[in-house]
């Protein structure tokens, strides 16, 4: 096996400075000529030349790879999130580590020690349904928060929707189609994106004249199992309800199911609502209405952003007790409506 290629031996057979190639492989090259860039990666890539990350890390101190942190990798939202923020961050030149905390807050706490210790530039953060309010100016990389909100300042940004809109959107469209008992089937409430859905909910009761029935109100997890469970739970009280709206579609999923089961149609005998329009919204028996989020894009924007920290050194600062709180994108919902409502 011969001997890997290096910057200088590039350099010496393209017949400029090593400082040139270096800037050219470091996509740092915008003074450098168009026929002088070309000419360096076509030796670059001819004599197979391969960077060498450990070396460049401890010179410039990045390693140019982020972190992701997310609660339930069986939940088709998040690889949607995990594929806009990968697409991003390769198109940056940088990579990305998943980590799937299985909505546990002691694999969460493990994941960021470890990410810390592998010296990743930054990490996007969607935090466990049981996470309290948490700080982060101990932690000294940048991080972004996507999907699930929190207090915490020392942040580099946060990439959200607005979910008590949303939600509003979502009833109030039941209700315009003559639906007036509409039970609510909610995810944890310890998140803050379940409460803001919950008061979502009850603002479109209150806009409609309709009275608000806590009866109707089923809290527990994200999963189709909890859609199932909390559809019986309503039956065996005896509640009396023509459509449920629920906090994503995994929810509302296995709400169908149990509707299913005890001999309702939907959406003749019941509608039912879902939130997220993952894929499997679509091929849902009946296809389900839903209030969409943009799940690639919330991804793609949140890696932008917390690159760009990284790039302009913000980052850093964010990361080390400073009190703003970055970047806050708030991205536009869309109702999308289907056949499993009337």
């Amino acid at each position: 096996m011969g001997r890997q290629v290096t910057i200088k031996d590039i350099a010496k057979e393209a017949g400029v400075s090593i400082a040139t190639v270096s800037m050219i492989m470091n996509q740092k090259d915008k003074n450098i000529s168009d026929p002088t860039r070309e000419k360096v990666r076509e030796i670059a890539s001819r004599r197979g030349y391969v960077p060498n990350m450990m070396a460049r890390s401890l010179k410039t101190r990045k390693t140019r790879i982020i972190g992701l942190i997310i609660p339930d990798i069986t939940n088709p939202f998040f690889p949607e999130i995990a594929r806009g923020a990968e697409d991003m961050a390769s198109t940056a030149g940088y990579s990305v580590i998943f980590c799937n905390t299985d909505d546990k807050l002691i694999r969460e706490d493990t994941y960021i020690e470890i990410l810390t210790e592998k010296t990743v530039d930054g990490i996007i953060f969607a935090h466990s349904a049981d996470r309290a309010d948490m700080e982060f100016s101990a932690c000294r990389v940048p991080i972004v928060l996507i999907d699930r909100d929190s207090g915490a300042s020392s942040l580099a940004g946060r990439v959200l929707v607005d979910n008590r809109k949303a939600a509003f959107s979502g009833v109030s469209y039941l209700i315009q189609r003559g639906y007036r008992r509409i039970a609510y089937i909610a995810g944890s409430m310890t998140t803050v994106t379940a409460r803001e859905r919950l008061e979502g909910y009850r603002d479109a009761l209150a806009a409609g004249n309709l009275d608000w029935d806590p009866a109707l109100v089923k809290k527990g997890d994200y999963r189709s199992q909890w859609g199932y469970e909390a559809v019986k739970e309503l039956r065996d009280e005896g509640a009396s309800y023509e459509a449920v709206f629920c906090g994503n579609d995994l929810i509302a999923i296995g709400a169908m199911r149990a509707l299913r089961e005890m001999g309702k149609r939907v959406p003749e005998d019941m509608g039912v609502m879902g939130f997220d329009d993952i894929y499997l919204a679509g091929t849902a028996t009946p296809p389900l209405t839903t209030v969409r989020q943009p799940i690639y894009d919330m991804g793609y924007q949140a890696a932008k952003i917390l690159i760009d920290a990284i790039e302009s050194g913000e980052g850093k600062k964010k990361g080390a007790g400073a009190a703003e709180c970055g970047v806050s994108l708030i991205l536009d919902t869309e109702l999308i409506v289907r056949q499993s409502t009337r």
